[in-house]
């Protein structure tokens, strides 16, 4: 059988415009010491850097959450047949939540749940560090590593600085490129918080067994419908759009649209909701070639959809997962909301609703491209 190598994802994915950035290629390349392939452009694909070490071993190919070489193995993995019958992915309970801990509840995006967990795990030596992501303009974020409350609240939420850079941002994304500080650090058990794009990669390296994966301890994924990739020029025709200034936005949310806090000098601050469909213009084109919104190889998936305002809807999917929850809730870390039945079926309605609505945008936009 002939071996599929970074040529063939540079003329199957690449030159579709379906490349996720995931970084997984870049990061657990055979020869990533020798610096075959890198980001030239942070917000491109990546490419060839030294060709001529190339090993043409097929990982990098293997690997693409684009090319689904694995997707049989990691769905039987997980419990899972396929979205047609299971659009939010196989899954053990379902929840609302909020953080006790004042500091991660006012910080958070929704309630605080997921830096509440990962600070328990780092004060109870589970594991050594987290990657996140830490907002530094709208729309923007950057992985971070984190390995204390002080670093987990420095990265909480989407709440924004008015920042003297906005005037100098030439291109920005909300989507992280996590993977890549895979081979900055040293560690035995990390946490990862991440897209589902990024978890059905590390998920493919895990069951190959590709060094450093195995001591990726947990995985926190987030519910995820599309991320926005903003030039300077589109800035100016998203403000124009909507009548208010990036260096108005406060804080950023995501529920059942996209929810944006202003400053505004006569209230103090104001509430706007943007449909997604009217921020289409604004999507990384490569967002419509997924079809996961809930993050379905994660052990735990989380988002704001389902729940109230400063509440957490939140998924245990493994039993690594539901072990780690359950011990959060033993020790008092977060509560939940009584659900009864009816609230449940009505939280999963409307995330399957989603999770239908982004399958069928994938189907649409991938038979345009045949």
């Amino acid at each position: 059988m002939t071996i599929k190598t970074f040529e063939d994802l540079i003329k199957e994915v690449h030159e579709k415009g379906i490349c996720q950035e995931c970084g997984g290629c870049v990061s657990f390349c055979s020869s990533a010491k020798y610096d075959v392939l890198g980001f030239k452009d942070p917000y491109t694909p990546p490419e060839y850097i030294h060709k001529d070490k190339c090993l043409e071993c097929g990982i990098c190919y293997i690997i693409c959450p684009q090319t689904h070489i694995l997707d049989s193995e990691l769905n039987k993995m997980f419990k899972f047949s396929n979205f047609d019958s299971m659009p939010i992915g196989y899954y053990e309970k379902i929840y609302s939540c909020q953080a006790l801990d004042k500091d991660f509840l006012e910080k958070g995006t929704d309630g605080g749940v997921v830096n509440s967990i990962l600070n328990f795990m780092l004060e109870k030596r589970l594991i050594d560090g987290a990657i996140v992501s830490k907002t530094y303009t709208p729309f923007s974020r950057e992985a971070s590593f984190a390995k204390s409350k002080s670093d987990l609240l420095q990265s909480s939420g989407a709440k924004l600085d008015i920042s003297p850079q906005l005037d100098e941002i030439q291109k920005s994304s909300s989507y992280t490129h996590s993977i890549p500080l895979f081979n900055r650090y040293k560690f035995k058990k990390l946490a990862v918080v991440g897209t589902p794009c990024q978890f059905n990669t590390i998920r493919c390296m895990q069951d190959l067994g590709v060094t450093p994966s195995e001591n990726i301890e947990i995985c926190l994924g987030l519910f995820c419908y599309e991320n926005f990739l903003f030039e300077k020029s589109k800035i100016k025709k998203f403000e124009k759009q909507f009548k208010f200034k990036f260096s108005d936005i406060k804080k950023i949310n995501i529920k059942e649209d996209v929810i944006f806090k202003l400053i505004d000098d006569e209230i103090g601050e104001k509430t706007v909701h943007i449909p997604f469909n009217h921020l289409k213009k604004y999507m990384r084109p490569a967002c419509n070639a997924c079809n996961d919104f809930t993050n379905i190889y994660a052990d735990i998936s989380f988002g704001g959809l389902g729940s109230p305002d400063k509440y957490t809807t939140v998924i245990t999917r493994t039993e690594k997962g539901k072990k780690l929850f359950s011990k959060v809730l033993d020790a008092g870390i977060i509560k939940c909301r009584d659900l009864d039945s009816n609230k449940k079926r009505d939280m999963i309605e409307l995330i399957s609703q989603f999770s239908h609505s982004k399958i069928k945008r994938k189907e649409e936009f991938m038979k345009n491209l045949e």
